[in-house]
């Protein structure tokens, strides 16, 4: 096997290992999430900052799969740009950005932004009633309002990525391509 052909052997290993591994962060991070929040809701009655607790494991599960996300993606288009094109090789990350997202509302959420964004909405409406204190309010509301900002943006971001890298490994491979003529 020839090195670029191990190479891109083991990048595409390494999209369906970070695929698979960000579909099942998704319900650890639901059930980390859930377990938090019944053991506090075992009391009946939770501090209000407490609150921030249950919803810290829904940020950092966020950010993990964002982050894989953006990998995944980033390699993709390196895969695109190298790879493809250059004869009878696969066509898999042209073909898939050829299709684009389907019809409006039916492409899929790779960040799974709809559970993140009702997860801490139940989140913040399970700490509502708990919180008493202007400090327990002007902490925990605007976290939570921070964090839907951050998946919003992200969703965004993820949506314009594919786009971006392309034509940012285009213009490295030009520039590489240029300076050996």
């Amino acid at each position: 096997m020839s090195p670029s052909q191990s190479e891109f052997t083991v990048l595409r290993q390494t999209i369906a290992a970070r695929g698979t591994v960000r579909m099942a962060l998704l319900p650890v991070t639901v059930i980390g999430w859930t377990a938090l929040t019944a053991a506090m809701l075992q009391g009946l009655t939770v501090p209000g900052l407490l609150a921030l607790v249950p919803l810290s494991v829904l940020i950092a599960g966020f950010e993990a799969i964002h982050a894989l996300n953006v990998g995944v993606e980033r390699i993709g288009r390196y895969l695109q740009v190298y790879y493809e094109g250059q004869g009878d090789g696969p066509m898999w990350e042209t073909t898939a950005m050829s299709v684009g997202p389907g019809l409006p509302g039916g492409g899929i959420d790779p960040l799974f932004t709809v559970v993140f964004i009702a997860a801490s909405a139940l989140n913040l409406t399970l700490a509502a009633p708990e919180l008493r204190t202007i400090t327990e309010i002007v902490t925990v509301v605007p976290v939570h309002a921070i964090f839907w900002i951050r998946v919003i943006r992200a969703r965004g971001a993820a949506a314009r990525q594919r786009a971006v890298d392309l034509e940012t490994y285009r213009a490295v491979k030009s520039g590489q391509d240029h300076a050996r003529t």
